[in-house]
C-alpha cells in the first residue's frame, strides 16, 4: 500500500514537473514573438509592400527583403528536393532488404550524422564542396552549394523519421503480401509507401523548416550576395545569414528590419509546425 502511494505521489510531482515545464516554454515563447511584434509592426506599417522588394540598402533606407527571402525558399526546397527521396529510399532499404548486420550500423553511422554541428558541414562544405562547384561553374560559394550542404544536414532526421513511419505501420501488411506470394519490392511500391505518406511528409516538412532557419552552414557556403539568382551557380544570402552579418553593427531602422527578418522566418516556421501537425494527425487506414 505504501509503494502504490509512493507511486502516486512521484506521478503527480511528474506531471507537474511537465505541465510546469511546457507552461514556461509557452511562455518563453510567447515572449519572443510579442517582443518581435511590438517591435516591428510600426515598421512593417510603415514600409508595407516595400519590405518584399530586393532593394537592400539598409544605409539608404531600403530595406526590401525579396532576394533573401526568395534565396531562403529556393536554398531550402532544393536541398529538400535532393534530400527527401534519398531518405525515404535508403529508410526503405535498411528496413525491408538490408540484412541486420547491416541495418545496426548504418542507423548508429546517421544517428553520428544527426548530431554534428552545422559548423561543421558548413566548414567541410567550405574546404570541399565550394572548390568543387567552383570547377563546375565560379565562384562556388553559390546557391547549389548551400543546398547540398543543408540536403545532408537534413538527409539524417529526414531518414530517422521515415524509418519509424515504416515501423509504425501494421504488420498485417507485410504478413498478407508475404501469404499473397508478393515480392518485398512489390509490397513496398503498391502496399507500404502509399500507407506510409502522412508520417514522412510530416518529419519532410519538418525538416524543411530546419533547412529554412539554419545559418552558419549557409552563411560559409552560399556567397551572401543581396541578389535574385539566376541560376543554381550564383551567390546568394539568406535571411538568417543576413541577419547574423549585420546584427552587430546594426542600429536604429537597420536593427528593426533584420528583427521583421526574424519574424518572418519564426512565422514561416510556425506555419510548417502546424502542417506537419495536421499530417502526423492522418493515420493510415486499419488492415
Amino acid at each position: 500500500m505504501t509503494t502504490i502511494t509512493s507511486r502516486s505521489t512521484t506521478d503527480r510531482w511528474l506531471s507537474t514537473a511537465l505541465y510546469a515545464s511546457a507552461a514556461v516554454a509557452a511562455l518563453a515563447l510567447g515572449a519572443i514573438v510579442l517582443v518581435l511584434t511590438i517591435r516591428t509592426l510600426p515598421f512593417i506599417v510603415d514600409h508595407g509592400a516595400a519590405i518584399l522588394t530586393d532593394n537592400w540598402h539598409p544605409r539608404a533606407g531600403g530595406f526590401g527583403m525579396g532576394a533573401m527571402i526568395a534565396a531562403s525558399l529556393l536554398v531550402s526546397v532544393l536541398a529538400l528536393a535532393l534530400s527527401a527521396p534519398v531518405a525515404v529510399l535508403l529508410a526503405a532499404w535498411l528496413r525491408y532488404f538490408a540484412p541486420a548486420s547491416l541495418r545496426r550500423p548504418t542507423l548508429a553511422l546517421i544517428d553520428l550524422m544527426a548530431g554534428i554541428p552545422s559548423v561543421v558541414y558548413g566548414l567541410w562544405g567550405l574546404l570541399v564542396l565550394v572548390p568543387w562547384v567552383n570547377e563546375l561553374a565560379p565562384p562556388g560559394a553559390s546557391w547549389l552549394a548551400g543546398s547540398l550542404v543543408l540536403a545532408l544536414m537534413i538527409l539524417p532526421l529526414a531518414l530517422l523519421v521515415t524509418d519509424t513511419a515504416f515501423a509504425q505501420l501494421p504488420e498485417n501488411y507485410i504478413r498478407s503480401g508475404e501469404a499473397l506470394a508478393i515480392s518485398r519490392w512489390g509490397l513496398l511500391r503498391r502496399v507500404l509507401l502509399p500507407q506510409a505518406p502522412p508520417a514522412i511528409v510530416s518529419g519532410v516538412v519538418l525538416q524543411f523548416g530546419r533547412a529554412l532557419g539554419e545559418t552558419l552552414a549557409v552563411l560559409m557556403v552560399c556567397g551572401n550576395v543581396v541578389q535574385l539568382p539566376g541560376s543554381i551557380f550564383d551567390p546568394v544570402r539568406t535571411l538568417t545569414a543576413n541577419i547574423a552579418l549585420e546584427i552587430a553593427y546594426a542600429g536604429g531602422s537597420h536593427r528593426v528590419a533584420l528583427f521583421v527578418s526574424g519574424l518572418l522566418l519564426m512565422t514561416v516556421t510556425a506555419g510548417l509546425l502546424f502542417l506537419a501537425m495536421q499530417l502526423r494527425g492522418r493515420k493510415h487506414a486499419p488492415a
